[in-house]
């Protein structure tokens, strides 16, 4: 066994400061780039523990390869005995949000009304009047290939004019639209072995791309990975939610436990009835430090080194 523990990364920032954390720990870690990568699959694992750390915005990045990668690499290592955290079979269900949903309506928890197509005019046989709603990617990241439409026809224009949104899987999603308090934007919570983390709301001005990294969506606008399609009149505001209901976290909880996320980012929107309403599942979290010492006084990336060390 060379290492300890093995980090499986594609973005070229996002790991930083989990490197930095871990170095300052001491621990005897490797670091495995998904984007130019080969595995044996004959090999025995390198290292007891693995921390999958892949995105599926990896294609925003001209990176598309490396999410089958990962997928086929975590369950080679699962195979062969080592223990993946965010492994092959959550992160496979990051990857799908039709899966989201249904696993979201199999445990009770208010999620949106979400048909998966591969054909438009099959969808909208389907999908009735209930407009507007949202056309979003089966695999998605960063609020890419996301778009508000008014009615069937706009969605088909959609599709013929811009074919490419179809790409990398030409899975596509209609989702049911739930207009919100602007001002109180969506609330993510963040879990680290099954418990709350922290929670944050987050105000996107009409952004899709809500990524909570500081490279992402640093504090006053620009970032590495926005996407030029939704980016906002105004910075995407973070802010931390110490009054998260218990009943936001209990669904939460049941996600990540159902999920079997391991860290893992989960979103809701309030509904202007009321009612949480679940809408999106992430195994890999960009962890926003500023958010967590407001909320609690704690360095994010510590604590997932505390997690991985125990």
């Amino acid at each position: 066994m060379g290492h300890d523990l093995v980090v499986l990364y594609e973005h070229p920032e996002w790991q930083k400061p989990l490197f930095a954390a871990l170095e300052r720990r001491g621990v005897h870690y490797g670091k495995f780039d998904l984007k130019r990568a080969a595995f044996n699959p004959d090999h025995a694992p390198e290292a007891p523990l693995y921390f999958n750390q892949a995105s599926p915005s990896a294609y925003v990045r001209g990176n598309t390869r490396a999410v089958p990668f990962a997928l086929s690499f975590m369950r080679a290592l699962e195979l062969g005995g080592a223990r993946v955290l965010n492994g092959a079979e959550p992160f496979a269900l990051e990857l799908s949000k039709s899966a989201q949903a249904a696993l979201k309506h199999k445990l009770g928890i208010p999620h949106p009304r979400t048909l998966a197509f591969n054909d438009i005019d099959a969808a909208l046989e389907q999908w009735g009047d209930q407009w507007p709603a949202l056309i979003k990617p089966e695999q998605g990241g960063s609020g890419a290939r996301m778009y508000l439409l008014n009615d069937a026809d706009e969605a088909r224009r959609l599709l013929r004019d811009q074919p490419e949104i179809w790409l990398p899987d030409n899975l596509l999603l209609l989702q049911e639209y739930f207009p919100v308090d602007a001002a109180k934007g969506i609330v993510r919570m963040e879990f680290l072995g099954g418990e709350l983390l922290y929670a944050m709301r987050v105000v996107s001005h009409g952004a899709f791309n809500l990524c909570p990294s500081e490279t992402c969506n640093p504090e006053g606008g620009g970032g590495e990975c926005e996407i030029p399609e939704s980016k906002p009149v105004k910075p995407v505001e973070f802010y931390p939610y110490r009054q998260v209901p218990a009943l936001a976290v209990t669904q939460g909880k049941k996600i990540a436990a159902a999920g079997k996320l391991d860290v893992g980012g989960i979103e809701y929107l309030e509904a202007l009835d009321g009612r949480l309403i679940f809408y999106d599942v992430n195994a890999n979290s960009n962890l926003r430090t500023p958010i967590a010492q407001a909320y609690g006084g704690f360095d994010p990336f510590e604590r997932v080194v505390d997690f991985l060390v125990g």
